[in-house]
């Protein structure tokens, strides 16, 4: 049976969740919750992406999802290729770390209270997984979820966690009156779990999360259908293909490379001159990279850096340069 087309819309939000392959560990330690947590960085720095939940598990993730730009499976593909790279290079491991392909439920987030169940649920899970140590602590005491950031007090936020929307459609700002009343909220719920009825009730009202493929009213079901009418007859359209976005990503990865020329004080002549792997050029391909999902290929291409393969290695050089000229050149570029 042929997969189903992802639906990619600019503003969707998704309920995104994947598991370890074969039901297995995709955290094994805390420096792999850490490195997980530096490719959601990286990964929303270069789509745009904005997470308002997310919560990690031992062989789990969920994320509560927005992308303002139409690219969730380019920002899926290139995720959970590069953190599965990382775990298996850090573990000496090879293959798969996550089973099959990843779920995404498209999420009505305008009404219908669906984007914050969608959230509730998402800081649910450690309670719901059992891995709270002291259950009457709350959930705050679980690190590795966004839900110590919405109630936390001074605590600094990624700049990639949105808290506001959430906090928002349940009437509340974003200050210490609104987190401890969304913590109240919160470990209301987490009460209810223990009781029969509220398991029961909670498992009626996550049902379109956990198995759907969309969670929101008939209205926005009928528009999403709508959506996927134009995606598929048998086969992929050319409007929904890859081309709309890899147009976009390469006019944001030419302006940025103007935009380091002049800082770097470097014209088109010094491009042609200089060798494929100077520094210069180097930065520029970091900076493009690490902003943007264009392709190495075009990279090596508009930089004359040589084969698209060695790409990576340049950037990889800028990305670690030590304290230096090379580490100065690249935070003049930030």
């Amino acid at each position: 049976m042929s997969r189903k087309p992802r639906i990619e819309y600019k503003g969707a939000v998704y309920h995104v969740m994947n598991r370890g392959d074969r039901g297995g560990k995709v955290f094994k330690d805390k420096l792999d919750y850490e490195l997980f947590l530096h490719a959601m960085e990286e990964v929303c720095e270069r789509t745009g992406w904005r997470i308002h939940s997310f919560v990690l598990l031992p062989n789990h993730f969920h994320w509560l999802l927005e992308t303002p730009e139409a690219n969730l499976v380019a920002g899926m593909k290139w995720f959970l290729g590069a953190y599965s790279q990382r775990f298996n290079n850090r573990h000496g491991q090879r293959g798969h770390v996550f089973q099959g392909r990843y779920k995404a439920v498209v999420i009505e987030a305008e009404s219908g209270g669906y984007f914050e169940t969608v959230s509730t649920y998402v800081h649910l899970n450690p309670a719901r997984a059992g891995l709270l140590r002291d259950p009457e602590k709350g959930l705050e005491q679980y690190q590795w979820s966004s839900y110590p950031w919405y109630v936390g007090p001074g605590k600094k936020r990624p700049k990639w966690l949105e808290v506001k929307r959430a906090l928002g459609n349940i009437g509340l700002k974003d200050d210490a009156r609104g987190r401890l009343a969304y913590a109240q909220c919160i470990e209301g719920r987490m009460n209810e779990l223990r009781t029969k009825e509220g398991k029961k009730a909670f498992k009626e009202l996550w049902k379109p999360v956990r198995y759907g493929w969309y969670a929101g009213s008939e209205e926005f079901k009928e528009k999403l259908i709508s959506r996927l009418s134009k995606v598929v007859e048998g086969k992929q359209r050319a409007s929904y293909s890859g081309a709309g976005i890899r147009e976009h990503d390469e006019c944001r990865a030419e302006r940025l490379i103007r935009k380091g020329m002049r800082t770097l004080k470097i014209d088109e002549d010094d491009l042609d001159r200089l060798p494929k792997g100077h520094e210069l050029k180097c930065l520029l391909a970091w900076l493009a990279h690490t902003h943007t999902m264009v392709s190495h290929g075009w990279l090596s291409k508009r930089l004359q850096m040589g084969y698209p393969t060695t790409v990576s290695t340049y950037i990889k050089s800028v990305r670690l340069a030590p304290a230096g000229r090379l580490a100065r050149l690249r935070d003049k570029l930030i």
